[in-house]
């Protein structure tokens, strides 16, 4: 009886990832298993929060450290960080001085060096002792904000690859746009004129043009972004399909929630009456902008797994802070694993169908359906090719699809004809989901959810089938 358990656990060892059946016509349909794994794919799942400070002395700034970031990824399979630079010699000065920029240059270089990306904010205070935090806060003025913006906006661009988004910062304590001596009153942060209104929306201004257009901000409420843009809240003033993508302030302005959960309002993070307004504006807004942020206090039964797995489906959430807050997060249980995997994308091949074998040039007909089992889709660029693979020729074609667009839980079917390589020979067909500014580095492509499929030294899935391009 032992031998023969033996010989069936090894027999299902060797069971195929994937199932292949060959059709009449001269193509091949391959049906794909999916895996259970916690996937390091790129600017989604949960973040180490990080930060550093720079003081009138010139003290404070911790610089980041690659072999923890590279840790980070292949030890916990967390491939993004929150980075806060701290501005405090900065408030009472316009100019940021060249060895702090040279600071933040540095950083960004480590970042990119360890395979990760970041998640970004400037702010320049923190909270004294004692609560409510005591005034004068220690943020900058208007006039500040933006010259110091304009300064950083070469480190910005010229970094932003390996910069997921950046949120909006400068304004209050810990650059949340609250607690803040020039952006409301001071004694009264609920009172916000007109006048600060028209303040804080050029800060936002400044920071969308002084990032690439297709890099996006968070704000830190919903109404932030309502009253600065002239939108109301629900679905009837959130982000449409169409104008997803447009490169406009409204396609570009997306949120993150640092007390999620924390109680019925999130500590002011929805201001609407009712609440389910602002939730409902947020919920469509993340179909096609970046949610996240970190939970705050314990809240049972609201911030217990159950409510904390539905909001964060239904908010479309691609991160959550992993260090804070953990007496939260220490109740999720196995959850925290579900979360790992399901936080923004992640794809399953569920089946593809292939042309087998055709002439130089000639028409290969490929037909895949991938279903996205995370909570949200990609909300940056990704470039999608179809790599021939031959023993020594490989030819890269461009598929024309958005991941932007593959929706959580929807199948999409990518269905092309793309053209074969012109030298005869076999060919394995892989697929390549890539940052369109890193394409060459494997750990900022994206790994599918299957199982014997991926490629770590190349960032390509493997389809498991191979093409015959055959002699005229």
């Amino acid at each position: 009886m032992k031998r023969l358990l033996a010989a069936i656990a090894l027999m299902s060892l060797a069971l195929p990832t994937q199932v292949a059946v060959a059709h009449g016509n001269g193509s091949t349909t391959r049906t794909y298993t999916a895996s259970t794994d916690v996937i390091a794919n790129p600017e989604r799942g949960f973040y180490h929060h990080t930060e550093t400070h720079y003081y009138a002395d010139g003290s404070g700034y911790v610089p980041l450290d690659k072999t923890t970031l590279r840790n980070f990824r292949t030890q916990e399979n967390v491939t993004q960080i929150l980075r806060v630079f701290y501005l405090e010699k900065f408030s009472g000065q316009d100019k940021l001085d060249k060895p702090y920029l040279d600071k933040v240059r540095a950083d960004f270089t480590t970042i990119r060096a360890a395979g990760v990306k970041a998640i970004v904010r400037f702010a320049y205070a923190l909270p004294g002792e004692g609560w409510p935090p005591p005034t004068p806060y220690g943020d900058a003025p208007l006039a500040r904000v933006l010259k110091h913006i304009n300064q950083l906006t070469p480190i910005l661009r010229q970094n932003s690859d390996v910069i997921e988004l950046v949120q909006e910062g400068f304004i209050g304590l810990w650059g949340e746009g609250y607690y803040t001596d020039h952006f409301s009153d001071p004694n009264d942060p609920s009172i916000v004129t007109d006048q600060n209104w028209t303040d804080r929306k050029a800060v936002t201004d400044a920071l969308l043009r002084a990032l690439p257009r297709d890099r996006m901000i968070q704000v830190r409420t919903p109404y932030m972004k309502q009253r600065t843009y002239g939108v109301p809240t629900g679905t009837a003033g959130a982000l449409t399909a169409q104008q997803a993508y447009n490169g406009s302030a409204l396609a570009r302005i997306g949120h993150h929630n640092d007390c999620f959960l924390a109680s019925p309002d999130d500590f002011g993070t929805y201001l609407s009456d009712p609440i389910e307004l602002d939730k409902d504006f947020v919920a469509q807004d993340s179909n096609y902008l970046p949610q996240g942020g970190e939970t705050c206090a314990v809240n049972s039964p609201r911030s217990d797994w159950p409510s904390a797995s539905e909001e964060m489906a239904r908010m479309h959430f691609s991160f959550l802070n992993t260090d804070y807050n953990h007496d939260v997060l220490d109740t999720w249980g196995d959850g925290l694993t579900t979360a790992k995997k399901q936080l923004g994308y992640r794809f399953t091949l569920l089946n593809g169908t292939f042309t087998n074998s055709t002439r130089p040039h000639g028409n290969v007909s490929v037909t895949l359906n991938l279903h996205n089992d995370g909570w949200a889709a990609p909300y940056n660029p990704k470039k999608v090719r179809l790599i021939f693979q031959g023993d020594h020729h490989t030819y890269s074609v461009p598929l024309t699809t958005d991941p932007r667009r593959w929706a959580p839980g929807t199948t999409t079917t990518l269905a092309q004809q793309v053209r074969a390589p012109a030298v005869p020979g076999k060919y394995k067909l892989l697929l390549k989901i890539s940052d369109p500014q890193l394409s060459n580095r494997p750990e900022y492509s994206v790994q599918l959810a299957n199982q014997g499929t991926w490629q770590p030294t190349t960032g390509t899935n493997d389809l498991g089938q191979t093409i015959t391009v055959t002699h005229r």
